[in-house]
Formats: C-alpha cells, structure tokens, sequence
C-alpha cells in the first residue's frame, strides 16, 4: 500500500514515502493526508487512556473521545480499537460509542457489521487458571487478578517488589496451561490470552472488512502486547507509533496519550482544512510532540 505522507509539520506538499528501518533515531509521526486513504487502530491503555494505577480505575479523556468520533466520521467509520480488554469493557469505556474493535489480543472481534466474533475456550481451564492466580497472588500482597470471561491477567503495578517472582510464577503456569492459552506480558502485568490470539492478526483481518479494504493502517500501542501488530503494520507499509519509551517494532514514537491526542488534532484540522488554509493549522498546533516525544523510545531497535 502506498501512503500519502506530510513528512514533516511545516511541509507544504504531499510526497509517496515508505518509512525506513534505520533511520536516525525515533521520530513522531507525520501528519496524514487525505485521510480517507487510511484506517486507524488504537490500543487503549497506555494510548487512548493514560495508565492508572488499577484496570477499573483507566478512563479515556472526554476529549480524546471527541477526537475518535471525529476521525470515524472523517474516515468513514475506518477506526478500530485493538485491546487486551474484553468487548465488553471496550465499550463501556469508549461510551456513548460503539466503535469495531478487537478484545482480549484479538480473541474477540466485532467488524463494521456489528457482529461479535468470540472464541471457544472451556470452562473449567479458565476457572482452573483463575483459582491459580489468586493463590499467587494471595502470596504477594498487592497484586491484583483480573477475570476477563475467557483469559485470566495478574497485575503488579501496585506491588513492583513482586514482580521477579510473578514472573516466574506464571512461567511454571504457562506450562502447565499450554494447550488452551499463551503467556502475554505486559506493562507490570501478565496475562493468559486464548490460544492464537493476536493483534496483528486481527488487524490484519479487519483489512479484509469492507470499510478498511484498501487502506494504509495506523496503528498506535504502548507496550509489548502491541509488536506483533507493528510489524503488520510495518509489512503493509503503513505507520505504526510506539506510545510512550521502550524497545519497539514501530517506526514512530510519541510520549504520552496526551502526545497521541495532540497529534490526532492536528491530522483532523489539516484533514478538514482547505488547502489555503494549512500554514494557519500549522501555525495553530505547532508541535504536537512533547518532551518525552522525541529520543523516548529507539525506533526500529527490534528491526521490522
């Protein structure tokens, strides 16, 4: 897929380009244009809503909310959140909206049709699973476990001086659970998804639905969770945006959720701008980067 890119906040014309491993250290993204070109998938912890301290305790901002809708209306309804939250959750937290998503890593899909695909994992391993995680974490206080119907997560973030051990905990279990789920760290967390589930899989899949065939995907995650769905990205030729520091696959980076929604802005108003109006957006918005922006995560370091 071919993309048309604004390669830099003051450019004035559009160019083909094809972002390329190695470049000098990580940049933010550029702004996109026409936007119809392209689909947008957003992680939602770490990326649409700031991190907290516990999973019921995360929010998407107003504003932020704002933006999707904005961006679903101007790209036609190509805007998808990709989640280890379940379906459920997704929606409550993006509410009043309803938007195509992909819970639990993937395991959950719901299209542009409205249809919610879901897997079938039995009963007793996730009951099994989640009476293991609450012994384990009754040995580590402050730790919390998470029931998500058909995938079981520990968090630590509230109990870091754990960590080493839960990590080797939920090791040993990953064994003796191999047949129905896979290990999936993530920021202060480990999670048990079903078996196959996969961000860049179910990104890729939502290429074939027919509101997204065609497009160049936009894809933004914060954390482990979201590499595989990079380096789909990165395969199509689209542009994947590491939120926040760490080692990553994406070939762009932004520092904060707040960063994402100051950049979001700017691809709107320049979307919806004329073409005599973009040296008064770009003199509006400035950067949209932060100080944690750019030089916070090595764009590339894990090749892609």
């Amino acid at each position: 897929m071919n993309s048309v890119l604004q390669t830099r906040a003051d450019s004035t014309s559009d160019t083909i380009v094809s972002p390329r491993a190695g470049l000098p250290g990580p940049m933010p993204p550029p702004r996109v244009c026409p936007l119809e070109k392209f689909a947008f998938f957003f992680d939602l912890d770490g990326t649409l809503a700031p991190i907290a301290a516990t999973p019921d305790a995360a929010a998407i901002p107003p504003h932020t909310l704002d933006l999707l809708k904005r961006l679903y209306d101007a790209c036609a309804g190509a805007v998808a959140i990709v989640s280890g939250r379940t379906a459920e959750r997704i929606d409550a937290m993006t509410s009043p909206f309803r938007w195509p998503l992909a819970g639990l890593h993937g395991a959950q899909w719901r299209g542009s049709d409205g249809t919610l695909d879901e897997p079938f994992v039995p009963v007793e391993p996730v009951a099994a699973l989640h009476r293991a995680l609450v012994r384990l974490a009754t040995r580590h206080p402050g730790s919390l476990v998470e029931h998500k119907r058909f995938s079981v997560a520990i968090h630590f973030r509230t109990a870091p001086e754990h960590e080493t051990a839960i990590l080797a905990a939920t090791q040993e279990l990953a064994a003796e659970f191999a047949d129905v789920f896979t290990l999936q760290p993530g920021k202060m967390v480990v999670e048990f998804k079903p078996k196959g589930a996969n961000k860049g899989e179910a990104l890729e899949r939502f290429l074939h639905d027919p509101v997204f065939a065609g497009r160049t995907p936009v894809m933004a995650g914060d954390d482990d969770t979201d590499e595989c769905a990079f380096g789909v990205t990165n395969r199509l030729q689209g542009i994947s945006i590491r939120i926040g520091p760490g080692p990553t696959k994406a070939r762009y980076c932004l520092g904060s959720p707040q960063a994402l929604a100051r950049w979001l802005n700017a691809v709107l108003d320049a979307g919806e701008a004329g073409p005599h109006d973009q040296a008064a957006v770009r003199h509006n918005h400035g950067s949209w980067t932060d100080s944690a922006s750019v030089g916070s995560c090595p764009a590339d370091q894990l090749g892609g």
